[in-house]
This record gives structure tokens, sequence and C-alpha cells, in this order.
């Protein structure tokens, strides 16, 4: 295929349909874009053009579900949505909470590693993964742990393929832990006053039993529910039993009452869109407007390091919108101008700067041509040249999804 053809675009509908269409571009020398519900498009790089891209989006249906066990298995491609509606009919649910539910995939998730706001209760997206089916790059198909629990002795393959983003081979089936849904729900919705954002964050943490979720929010207007107070506002997500629901409610009133937050907005409907609307908040955009930023800090520092990225941000004449996640230590700021031509003009610069103060930091979310230039990686892991060997162990003649990955793998 020369650079003056159209992009080949396949979506197999069957395991068998896409072995044979891999093989044969791993054959022909052309290039694998791999893609899900594209609802993370704008993490890692670019990449090399793709001749061929393959959606893995009408491989959508549920294998096998065991409630009684605790275990699902759906193919790759079924929406994050459409695993929550069918574990729902059980009271049943798995906590990968990605951007845009609706259109997020769960094998794209896994690719990616979307790491959630529920991790410190759940684990990360590889510690729901017990078993899957993944697709190599020249047609072979393997599988890796099972339908339990405890069922590999040494390192669990399917592991792996977590956070490779497709440059390892296509997952087309995952086997999943669920865990049993929450009885009851709740949320608040708190405006922070002057003087009162450090304690609230930090005693947020320390409140027991622990909220599922919570996030001091700056910003993000018409993105994320409530209004900002003088030092931003709260989104807290409370789950479990009522009786335990009902506890961590009195005590929430009291933690935000000694930081000195006097009141704040119940939602006892629509609570969990009230959360899904702050996830969604990471990855959205100010059409060309805006870039968005995440660090992974240690709880203890995050708002601290929020405010250092905040000040930086200010030296560039940018606007910041913020979201510390007080649980997990997660600093997420999206940058925005007054236009595209403007943001291009420093946003080159911000990015060197930004890199000094946190080298890890990595590009979540960005329309602006200029994304393609940043360091969206930050800087590389320890583990670049393990992964660049696994990469050609994998994938020889570099045909799936060549250059997306830290370190162009």
């Amino acid at each position: 295929m020369n650079a003056q053809s159209a992009i080949e675009r396949i979506k197999p509908r069957s395991v068998d349909e896409l072995r044979e269409t891999l093989a044969r571009c791993d054959r022909e020398g052309l290039k694998v874009g791999v893609t899900g519900g594209g609802t993370l498009a704008s993490l890692g790089l670019p990449g090399a053009p793709a001749d061929v891209t393959i959606s893995t989006t009408m491989l959508y249906r549920p294998i096998a579900y065991h409630p009684s066990d605790l275990t699902v298995a759906v193919q790759a491609g079924m929406k994050l949505r459409s695993l929550s509606n069918l574990l729902g009919k059980e009271r049943q649910f798995v906590p990968l909470d990605a951007p845009h539910a609706n259109e997020a995939t769960v094998g794209g998730t896994l690719a990616a590693n979307w790491l959630g706001p529920r991790r410190h209760l759940y684990g990360r997206p590889r510690d729901l993964l017990l078993g899957s089916q993944i697709v190599l790059a020249d047609g072979t198909v393997a599988n890796a742990g099972g339908m339990v629990v405890k069922n590999v002795a040494g390192y669990d393959l399917s592991r792996l393929y977590v956070g490779s983003f497709g440059t390892l081979g296509v997952l087309t089936r995952v086997n999943l832990k669920t865990h049993p849904a929450p009885a009851k729900t709740r949320a608040f919705l708190a405006s922070v006053p002057e003087g009162a954002r450090e304690r609230a964050i930090a005693h947020l943490r320390e409140t027991f039993p622990a909220p599922s979720a919570a996030f001091w929010v700056s910003g993000f207007r018409n993105a994320v529910d409530g209004e900002d107070g003088d030092e931003g506002r709260l989104v807290v997500l409370l789950e479990g039993s009522e009786a335990l629901v009902d506890r961590a409610t009195r005590d929430l009133r009291s933690t935000l009452g000694r930081a000195g937050v006097p009141g704040a907005s119940v939602l006892e409907h629509g609570s969990r869109e009230s959360f899904e609307r702050v996830v969604d908040a990471y990855v959205s955009t100010v059409g060309e407007r805006s870039i968005t930023y995440r660090v992974l800090a240690p709880e203890d520092q995050a708002e601290k390091r929020a405010m250092e990225l905040q000040r930086l941000a200010f030296r560039f004449e940018f606007k910041a919108d913020l979201i510390v996640d007080a649980m997990n230590g997660d600093v997420v700021m999206r940058v925005v101008d007054l236009d595209a031509r403007s943001l291009g003009a420093k946003i080159e610069m911000f990015d060197d700067a930004l890199h000094d103060v946190e080298p890890s930091a990595v590009v979540i979310a960005g329309d602006h041509p200029s994304r393609a230039t940043l360091n969206v990686w930050g800087a590389d892991p320890p583990a670049i040249e393990r992964m660049r060997a696994l990469k050609r162990r994998f994938d020889p003649n570099g045909t799936l999804n060549p250059g997306r990955l830290a370190g162009g793998i």
C-alpha cells in the first residue's frame, strides 16, 4: 500500500477474522493502528502512520458469567456501560472507572492501564484481570490465566498486556473479577471557603469509613457538579450498606466542619452520575485551547504539588483547571488559553518547564496540533530497555501501533 492509498479500516467480527488480518499485515509489512472506543486517543505518542486501522468494537459480546464465583469473561470490545448493565442484573460490578463509559471499551481501558479513582479500595486494572486472550502480530492466538482468582503460579502474562497500548498484541477476551455492588451511594458537593482547602483535602484522607472517591476541584465549570468557593470545591462519593453510608455521612460532615467547610449539598439520586462527570472531566478539552496533564503523587503531597503546578501555569498566563484525587494522590491539570494560536505559542516552553518540576507528568488530553510535539509520556520508565526487548520478542516486525508507547516503542 503506497503513501497515496487510503488507510484500510477494518472492524473484525470474529477472532478468526482479526487473526487473518493481522497475519496478512505482518507478512506484507503493513503498519497497523489498533483502536477501541477512542475515548483515550489523546494518551501516548501519535505513532507511525498506519496502513491499516483495526477497531475492536464489533467484538463486544459476553462469553461467560458466573455470579456465584464473582467472575465474568467478555470480548474486549464490549463497552464499559454494557458490562455495567450486564453485571448490574446480579448486583455486581467491575470498578474500571474510565472516562465516557458509554463508548470506552473494556480492552481499551486495560490496554491504556487507566487508573480509576476507586483503586484505593479495589486495586488497579491489572488486579482485576484474571485471564486474557490476545492475538499477536503474526496472527498467533495466545491465552493466559483463567477464570478463577488464584490460577497462576509464576508470572501472569495477562498483566503484561495491561498498559501496552496495543503494541504487543490485540486483546480479544478478558476475564475479570467482579465485586458485589454497593447497596447505597451518596454524593456530597461542597464549596471550599478561603483558608480551608489544605485542611479539607488532608481530612478527607483520614475519614473513616473511607470514601469511595474524594476530589478537590478548581474550575472545570459545567463539566463537574458544584460551584467553586474561594478555594474550589469538593466532590465526595460514599458507597456501601445503608448503615455504613449513614455512618460515613455523619463522619464526613464532622470532618468537613473541622476543616472549615461549613455545609455540603447531598445527592441521594444521581450520585453515580456526578462521580462519572468528574472522571469524564479528566479528558475533557476546550476545543484546541487546552492541554491536560496528569501527575501521580503520594496522597499527602498531592495538594502541595497541585498548587505548584497551578503557579507554574499562571507564570505562562494560562488558566488552570485542577482535580486532586485525595484518596490516591492524582493531580490533573488542564491548562487553557484564550485561543489555539496563543496556546501553541507557549505550550512547548510550558511543557519543558513542567517536566523540570514533574518529570513523570503525562499528557492525557488535548486537541491542539502541538500535542504531538510535547513530552507526552514524561521521563522514560526505568524498565524501558526491557519494554523494548518485549516489543522485539512479541512483534519483531514492528507491526502493531508502532511508536505509540513510551520511548517511541
